[in-house]
């Protein structure tokens, strides 16, 4: 018996050093920020989760989570659209509810079925598939939009509700769509590296019956490196009740975020990165 006690314990410690629910992104998935640099403090939830997202044993973004909430505060990736078919599956992140769990995200189903997993246990850490169905006037709303990556595998992983919000139709379909489809491809040329951090500020109301928050605002910032001595940035901020998306600098969201927070100066990116 004690043995076995052991052997459960060790088995436990194995897991919390490989999941990839962190403590930090500097030193587990830094290569999706600008200089290896996270957003400050300012955004951080009551209760957060920092997600090294993984699919297929690889990483493709990083994901600050609100559990309380379950929504995403932002998503960091780099921007590599290519070409290729919208994924259909969604999945979720049992490593939130606990380092015994897997640490890549994983189909509902194949929680249920394969690890004993009960809907009422993976619903008290994040949103749920039963969540988001029978929305009015809401879509399912990416924040890491899967157009942005280049393969089959990269699209599949932005399909984890962890990196979803409830966003208005309208703008979903409408002025955001364009200003992820037209505006980014304008903006990003003669970019060589161009990091993407995309954000939702939470809001005062809720889908589900009160578990998942419908976000206010959605944002969007990103920072191109043209080369190594010469780089440029902008930003998007809409409320998520208009079909309007409002392009302002780097600095000007960010002191938008300051306010809409109420909290400490919100630094999304290193001060390399332009603010004018």
């Amino acid at each position: 018996m004690l043995l076995l006690l052991l052997l459960q314990v060790s088995a436990s410690c194995l897991w919390l050093g490989r999941s990839e629910v962190v403590t930090s992104f500097e030193s587990s998935c830094p290569q999706f920020f600008f200089r290896e640099t996270p957003p400050n403090e300012a955004l951080e939830p009551e209760s957060p989760a920092w997600i090294c997202q993984r699919y297929k044993n690889q990483y493709y973004f990083a994901t600050l989570y609100d559990t309380k909430r379950r929504i995403p505060v932002y998503s960091a990736y780099l921007y590599q659209p290519g070409p290729g078919t919208r994924p259909k599956t969604w999945l979720v992140e049992p490593q939130l509810m606990g380092p015994i769990y897997p640490k890549t995200m994983e189909r509902e189903w194949t929680l249920l079925n394969y690890f004993n997993v009960s809907l009422e246990q993976l619903s008290k850490s994040q949103a749920i598939l039963h969540d988001y169905k029978n929305l009015t006037g809401l879509n399912r709303g990416h924040l890491n939009p899967s157009g942005h990556h280049p393969d089959s595998s990269s699209r599949t992983a932005t399909f984890t509700l962890t990196n979803i919000v409830p966003q208005d139709e309208k703008l979903n379909g409408g002025a955001w769509k364009n200003y992820e489809q037209q505006t980014m491809i304008r903006r990003t040329q003669g970019c060589d590296t161009t990091y993407v951090i995309v954000g939702a500020v939470p809001g005062n109301n809720y889908i589900a019956k009160g578990r998942v928050n419908k976000p206010s605002h959605i944002w969007s910032s990103a920072c191109c490196e043209v080369d190594t001595n010469h780089r440029k940035a902008w930003a998007v901020i809409a409320e998520n009740d208009k079909n309007e998306v409002q392009l302002l600098t780097l600095g000007e969201l960010e002191d938008v975020l300051t306010q809409l927070y109420g909290r400490d100066q919100v630094s999304l990116f290193d001060s390399d990165c332009p603010r004018e």
